[in-house]
C-alpha cells in the first residue's frame, strides 16, 4: 500500500509544502507567502489556508500526522518555541496551536534538521548515507546560521533539542549584538546579511553577496569581504568538526551558493583551526535547492 506523507516548510518570507509518496516521490508542491508581519496568528492561519488549498486543488485528504519545519526550535518541556529569528514565534505553543486550528497531529523540527536530513537521505548526501553508521553535518548559511546532525536516517535533537546548532557560538569576542542577545556569534559574522553589511560598511555601498563574490578580482573591498567570509567559516566550522567528526558537510542557504566556499582556500580555513593536519572529508553542495526543508518535513512523518 502506498502512503502520502505532508510536509510543510515554515519559513519567514514563504511557507512551502510538499506530498511525497512511500518512494519518496514528490506529488504535489505549493508556496504561498508566509506574510509574518501580520502577527503569529496570521502565521497559523496562513498554514492553515496552505493545508486546505493542496486538499482542493489535489483531492488528497491531509494525513492524521503532518511534518513542520520551523525557524527556532520547540521545546517539548516548556511547551513553547524559542531560539527564532520569527521573533513572533517565541514563548508560543506553536504545535498546540496548530494542531488545534489544523485537527490533526503534527510533529515539528528545526528547519536546519530539516534541510540536513533531506539532503542526507535525498539529496547531496545520499550515496555516502546508505551506510547507517555514518554521520551528516548540514550548514544552513542564509539569513541565519544554522545546522543539523542526521545519523542513522534521522535527524538528532539532543538533551536540549540544539544539536548541530553552531551559528550561535561566539566567533568575535566583543563582536557585533545578536537577536539571540549575546555578542559576536558566527551568525553575527558569516551570515549573508552580515557580510553584505561589512562589505556596505568598507565602501558605503550596498551590494548583494553573490555579486560581491563575482567581483573579487576587480573589487578589493569585495576580495576583503570574501577573505572575511572563507576565514571565519573555516575557523567555526573546524569548532565543530573537532567536536562532532562528521562523515560530510553540505552546505545550504544563499550564502551556501558562493563558489569560494568549495574551493582548496576553503579547506586550508578550515584546516589553519582543525586538529589533525588535513581535512578528510567532503563539503557537499546541496541538489534540493531551497525545498530542501520541506521534504526533510515530510520525511518526519513515517515511522
Amino acid at each position: 500500500m502506498v502512503e502520502y506523507y505532508w510536509g510543510i516548510d515554515l519559513g519567514g518570507t514563504k511557507i512551502e509544502a510538499v506530498v511525497i509518496d512511500s518512494f519518496m516521490k514528490p506529488l504535489y508542491r505549493r508556496r504561498i507567502a508566509t506574510e509574518a508581519s501580520e502577527g503569529y496568528g496570521h502565521i497559523l492561519e496562513r498554514i492553515g489556508q496552505l493545508i486546505e488549498i493542496i486538499s482542493l486543488d489535489s483531492g488528497m485528504v491531509p494525513p492524521d500526522l503532518i511534518g513542520i519545519g520551523t525557524p527556532g526550535r520547540y521545546d517539548a518541556v516548556c511547551g513553547i518555541m524559542k531560539n527564532s529569528n520569527t521573533v513572533c514565534l517565541n514563548g508560543r505553543n506553536l504545535k498546540d496551536d496548530l494542531e488545534s486550528i489544523l485537527n490533526r497531529a503534527v510533529v515539528l523540527e528545526n528547519d536546519a534538521n530539516c534541510f540536513a536530513l533531506a539532503e542526507s537521505m535525498l539529496g547531496a548526501a545520499a550515496s555516502l548515507m546508505r551506510d547507517p553508521s555514518k554521520l551528516a553535518f548540514g550548514i544552513i548559511l542564509g539569513t541565519g546560521v544554522g545546522g543539523g546532525i542526521v545519523s542513522g536516517g534521522k535527524a538528532r535533537r539532543g538533551a536540549h533539542g540544539i544539536a548541530g546548532e553552531w551559528g550561535h557560538n561566539e566567533l568575535i569576542f566583543g563582536g557585533e549584538p545578536c537577536y539571540c542577545g549575546r555578542r559576536g556569534c558566527v551568525e553575527t559574522v558569516i551570515s549573508g546579511v552580515a557580510l553584505e553589511r561589512y562589505y556596505q560598511k568598507l565602501t558605503g555601498g550596498f551590494k548583494p553577496l553573490e555579486q560581491i563574490a563575482k567581483e573579487c578580482n576587480a573589487d578589493d573591498a569585495a576580495a576583503e569581504t570574501i577573505d572575511r567570509l572563507l576565514f571565519y567559516f573555516g575557523k567555526a566550522l573546524a569548532q565543530v568538526i573537532n567536536i562532532l567528526d562528521p562523515d560530510l558537510c553540505i552546505i545550504g542557504g544563499g550564502v551556501g551558493r558562493i563558489e569560494q566556499l568549495y574551493s582548496q582556500e576553503a579547506v586550508h580555513a578550515i584546516e589553519r583551526h582543525l586538529f589533525n593536519s588535513e581535512l578528510r572529508i567532503p563539503i557537499l553542495k546541496p541538489l534540493l535547492g531551497d525545498s530542501a526543508g520541506v521534504f526533510g518535513a515530510a520525511l518526519l512523518c513515517p515511522v
